[in-house]
């Protein structure tokens, strides 16, 4: 009697342990449990639609969903596709060319600021185990994750350290796929590479519309939600106030850079913003949408009269005076001689980790440069008259 009592308290409790994933054979669910709240099952329950962004598509399955991401500039570039399926869900039968992701994920790794934007606007750094740089990195959380050892540098592109990035063991990194290379090592990790595109869309709202993407990833689609709808209603708020403006000054953008001045087409986020602001980008007749090259003549001869100019750098003693001396050239220009310059230092400011999070804080920087009475009370974030 004593043995079978024994017998079965022993077939009892081996049965707790099987049911609890307590035989450690799914290190990756029962990793998951420890990082995500909430029952891992509950993911994909919120739906997501999407306005703006063109870099990615979601398709809704039962229990599942697709989702396809493509280039929103150039659609003969290659195409991407994923399957984000919960945990403990049953793998469906899927197409070849389909990934498989494990939602919602536990850890990440992220190669730019701009794909850490929709994690720090989420609140949900501490999803993130591995990023390329800490400069400019303004973020507290992630600065302490780092000093902690909870993140980790893992290099820069083309000379990436595999032994850090294998030791993460990360649910997937986070990629661009289009800039230079140096993702070929990464392939042989059987590490999934999903690429971020948010950076080439072609809108603000497009752009910050990619906390959604982020969101489906942590399974946390209703407060992604929820934030975008905040973020677009204020935007389309300012741009109304905006709209009506009856003059519309110029503006153009960049600086001179080893004889080429780099600026970006008509088509693109940039002018979109500046327009939305009340304002013409001077290239806004330009059809193209990423970045182009000009000589200083071509800038002259379309900028000369423009009553603003914009400029990001990383330049501490930055300043009328220096920007005169670095080129005497620019003392000709309109915007210059009228102290009409719109200044954002990246050393001050979480310009590249914060700014496509909060395309309407830009934009009301912008408005506040262009038309100051719209906005008489309001203290610029990002973007200031340079004094």
């Amino acid at each position: 009697m004593k043995i079978q009592s024994l017998l079965f308290i022993f077939l009892f409790i081996s049965a707790l342990i099987s049911c609890s994933g307590g035989n450690g054979s799914d290190r990756r669910v029962d990793s998951t449990e420890a990082v995500v709240s909430g029952d891992a099952t509950t993911a994909l329950t919120t739906p997501i639609t999407l306005s703006y962004a063109k870099g990615f598509h979601i398709t809704y399955k039962e229990n599942y969903c697709l989702v396809d991401i493509q280039d929103p500039q150039n659609e003969n570039l290659p195409k991407f596709h994923f399957a984000l399926v919960p945990q403990r869900i049953e793998i469906p039968d899927l197409p070849e060319d389909f990934e498989i992701i494990r939602v919602p994920i536990r850890k990440a790794i992220c190669m730019t600021s701009l794909q850490l934007s929709g994690f720090i606007k989420l609140g949900e750094t501490d999803h993130v185990v591995g990023i390329t740089s800490a400069r400019h990195l303004f973020n507290q959380e992630i600065n302490q994750r780092i000093e902690q050892g909870l993140t980790a540098k893992i290099g820069i592109e083309g000379n990436f350290d595999n032994e850090v990035i294998i030791s993460l063991d990360p649910d997937l990194i986070l990629i661009s796929p289009f800039k230079r290379g140096g993702y070929d090592a990464l392939k042989e990790m059987d590490i999934p590479l999903m690429p971020y595109l948010g950076y080439k869309e072609m809108t603000p709202l497009g752009q910050a519309e990619w906390i959604k993407f982020v969101g489906l990833l942590l399974g946390e689609e209703k407060k992604a939600n929820e934030i975008f709808a905040s973020i677009e209603n204020r935007y389309n708020e300012l741009k109304t106030m905006a709209a009506n403006v009856k003059e519309r000054p110029v503006v153009f953008s960049g600086e001179l850079r080893g004889g080429n001045w780099y600026a970006v087409g008509g088509k693109s986020f940039l002018a979109q913003q500046f327009h939305d602001a009340g304002a013409d980008y001077f290239l806004k007749d330009d059809k193209r949408s990423g970045g182009v090259y000009l000589d200083y003549e071509t800038v002259y001869s379309q900028a000369e009269n423009a009553q603003f100019w914009r400029i990001v750098n990383s330049d501490e003693a930055f300043s009328y005076e220096t920007l005169g001396a670095s080129d005497t050239r620019y003392q000709d220009f309109r915007a210059f001689r009228e102290h009409g310059i719109i200044y954002c230092n990246i050393r001050q400011h979480p310009f590249y980790e914060s700014m496509p999070m909060e395309p309407e804080v830009v934009l009301a920087d912008l408005i506040k440069a262009f038309h100051p009475q719209l906005l008489p009370d309001y203290q610029p974030v990002y973007y200031k008259r340079l004094p």
